[in-house]
């Protein structure tokens, strides 16, 4: 494990430094509950559970919050990966896509397992300049019946004269 990779995981496995961040950067993820569940350089999951703010009207949750824990499942595996990192590296995200099986009730978790994957593209964006990868997010509920998967494509960009690492505030 590379230790710029470490140091995120530790700070984003911290539920105040991690909801300090949500609540900064990302506050509809705040409120809609979104929390970590599991983090390492291979998986990510993570947790969101039903409630009034992120209810739509057919008494389940919303399909943006959905996205919203699918993205978060492959966006934290990738700033992970270009966290810190010399030569910076940018992302971004090119194309969403989604399929909802069931109902998205209780709490439901979002993993996704393309971390060996996600640093292969980021190796391929310093070599080439730029890469993308397309990541697979599953959601479960809590009888591990699929509700949601969705493929998520990042683009990396090797930032050209930034000699700074990414500062990321976590």
């Amino acid at each position: 494990m590379s230790n710029s990779f470490k140091v995120f995981q530790n700070r984003i496995s911290n539920r105040l430094f991690f909801n300090q961040f949500l609540l900064s950067k990302l506050p509809a993820a705040f409120f809609a509950g979104l929390s970590v569940k599991e983090f390492n350089e291979a998986l990510a999951v993570i947790a969101v559970k039903e409630k009034w703010f992120n209810r739509n009207p057919f008494r389940s949750i919303y399909f943006a919050v959905l996205s919203m824990a699918a993205e978060m499942s492959t966006g934290i595996l990738c700033m992970g990966y270009i966290y810190r990192h010399e030569p910076s590296i940018s992302m971004l995200i090119t194309e969403q896509r989604g399929l909802f099986h069931k109902k998205a009730n209780g709490k439901i978790l979002f993993r996704c397992d393309d971390g060996n994957k996600i640093a292969i593209a980021v190796e391929n964006a310093v070599n080439a300049g730029t890469s993308m990868i397309t990541c697979h997010a599953k959601g479960y509920n809590s009888n591990n019946e699929m509700v949601a998967e969705f493929w998520i494509t990042w683009s990396f960009k090797l930032r050209l004269g930034k000699t700074k690492p990414l500062t990321t505030k976590v």
